[in-house]
């Protein structure tokens, strides 16, 4: 097993591909939100993939089993670009997978207008409003619009992505007028959305958005994502035990990263 770097890190299993990533809960653990965006993102076979706000890597590692485009990702925290590295690496994927450390505002300059086939982004879903945010650092940018705003984040996806490209995103359903709104003025056009409930009879508590740069208006409102069986137990539906462990295992949930992350 690979040396762990930081006291607090562990390696736990993706259950799919031999997978393995590293984790820490004092810094960042991915969540299902980053999960389901890797299966919903919709994303070519060759070309090149850009996942935003990559945390520590788990959205470009999964998309490795769907594809055999090149996949970049992007991390302003240091401690968790150097998660992502090892995590690529520890999976043999240097060769599939180029972790960037930086701020996504800026990464046009670095790449140019337009370089991209897809996008795939788990960004931060809580507006600063003013209040104490009671967390540490590193899941304060995580989960809060300290180091990019929602605009900055579709700004930075139209700049990067090129015409007819896909931008793939999870966000929090309360944000969805104004996930399109910005969308839309930025010159990213919704196609296919998807809202996520905890069981069937609650309300959805994320919803994954798929863009394409200048095209036509023409959305699609997807089935709903059920997370729960409706038996009061904690346990995935069909979909999502497929989603998971790719057949209907009843496999319970506590195996698994938590719906609120």
């Amino acid at each position: 097993m690979m040396e762990e770097k930081h006291k607090s890190e562990r390696i736990d299993d993706l259950l799919t591909h031999n997978l393995r990533i590293i984790q820490s809960d004092e810094v960042f653990s991915f969540s299902m939100d980053a999960v389901l965006l890797a299966r919903f993102a919709g994303i070519p076979m060759r070309g090149k993939i850009l996942d935003l706000c990559t945390g520590n890597g788990v959205v470009p590692l999964l998309l490795t089993t769907r594809t055999k485009a090149a996949i970049e990702g992007i991390e302003i925290q240091p401690r968790l670009a150097d998660m992502a590295r090892r995590s690529v690496a520890m999976n043999g994927l240097e060769d599939r997978i180029t972790i960037r450390e930086g701020d996504l505002r800026s990464l046009f300059e670095i790449t140019g207008h337009g370089g991209y086939d897809a996008i795939t982004v788990n960004p931060p879903y809580m507006p600063l409003n003013g209040s104490d945010i009671k967390l540490n650092p590193h899941q304060a940018i995580a989960r809060h619009e300290l180091s990019c705003t929602l605009e900055e984040v579709i700004l930075a996806c139209t700049r990067l992505i090129r015409t007819g490209g896909k931008v793939s995103m999870v966000h929090r359903p309360q944000r969805l007028g104004e996930i399109i709104s910005l969308m839309r003025i930025h010159r990213l056009e919704p196609k296919r959305i998807r809202f996520v409930h905890p069981r069937v009879h609650l309300e959805a508590n994320m919803v994954l958005i798929e863009a394409m740069r200048d095209a036509k208006p023409d959305v699609r409102l997807l089935p709903p994502l059920i997370v729960y069986e409706g038996n009061g137990r904690n346990q995935y539906t069909a979909e999502m035990q497929e989603i998971y462990f790719g057949q209907d295992s009843g496999t319970p949930t506590e195996s698994k990263p938590d719906i609120e992350g």
